[in-house]
């Protein structure tokens, strides 16, 4: 959906760019067949995608978003770098303990892809700044532990027209939720309650890093026009028994936030 209510996926044509002599060999083996086309490569080179916050499941979207060769990525993450932060979070290190998560986090993906702008935000965004945030992208990729922060990032992107890539964690098992903001339900649609929250969840890393790395692929997709993303779907991996599952989600019309489109 645009600003003003139509659709926009895959979002904005690449007009005149091109690929550089160094964008071509950097990304040489995602062309092809079965993977990206070249003007599915320039639509990511022309995008622009939020993440937030950028932990145990943001960090890792933000790492292959980055390596995938999305132009300009904004990562949104307060406070500083702690250690039970390290058994999940791939975009720190023992050497930043103490330190600013935002600007340390966005300092490492600079070293992951020279050809692509990261931007660095050292707070969660309010809803203001939510909105003007999504106003400047194609995408927000949501992973926040909290329902208030997934809640209002969704409020953002439905009023902003761009799809929104919703991920979350407990213990072994991850969950994804794709919306296309007027056509399919959205994150208010699913929990039209705020559900309880529980500050220090268990989380191990390996499934936070995967369900990261999915939310990803998914914005991969998306942005690239390529295969066919999650839209309107819930996908859960229970990694405890090892058990993938989806399942169809039913857009309520007398939604607060998407039901007036």
């Amino acid at each position: 959906m645009s600003r003003h209510g139509h659709s926009r996926t895959p979002p904005r044509r690449p007009g005149p760019l091109q690929l550089s002599p160094a964008e071509r060999e950097r990304y040489d083996r995602q062309l092809g067949p079965g993977v990206l086309s070249e003007e599915g490569q320039l639509r990511l080179k022309g995008a622009s995608a939020l993440v937030t916050r950028v932990g145990g499941m943001g960090g890792p979207a933000a790492q292959m978003l980055a390596m995938a060769g999305v132009g300009n990525v904004i990562i949104a993450h307060g406070g500083e770098m702690i250690s039970p932060d390290l058994n999940r979070q791939v975009l720190g290190s023992e050497n930043v303990l103490g330190q600013p998560r935002a600007t340390e986090f966005a300092a490492y993906l600079r070293t992951m892809n020279r050809m692509i702008n990261v931007e660095a935000i050292d707070h969660e965004p309010d809803d203001a700044e939510a909105f003007e945030l999504a106003r400047r992208c194609d995408i927000i990729l949501s992973c926040p532990p909290t329902f208030a922060e997934r809640l209002r990032l969704n409020r953002s992107a439905v009023a902003a027209g761009i799809p929104l890539i919703d991920a979350a964690q407990w213990g072994m098992t991850g969950t994804l939720i794709v919306v296309r903001p007027g056509q399919t339900a959205c994150l208010q649609c699913v929990y039209p309650n705020e559900p309880p929250f529980e500050e220090l969840f268990p989380v191990v890393g390996a499934i936070s890093c995967a369900t990261g790395a999915l939310a990803a692929l998914e914005a991969i997709k998306i942005l690239s026009g390529t295969g066919k993303p999650l839209f309107g779907r819930l996908l859960t991996y229970d990694g405890f028994v090892g058990r993938p599952s989806v399942v169809e989600l039913k857009r309520n019309p007398n939604c607060p936030v998407c039901g007036h489109i």
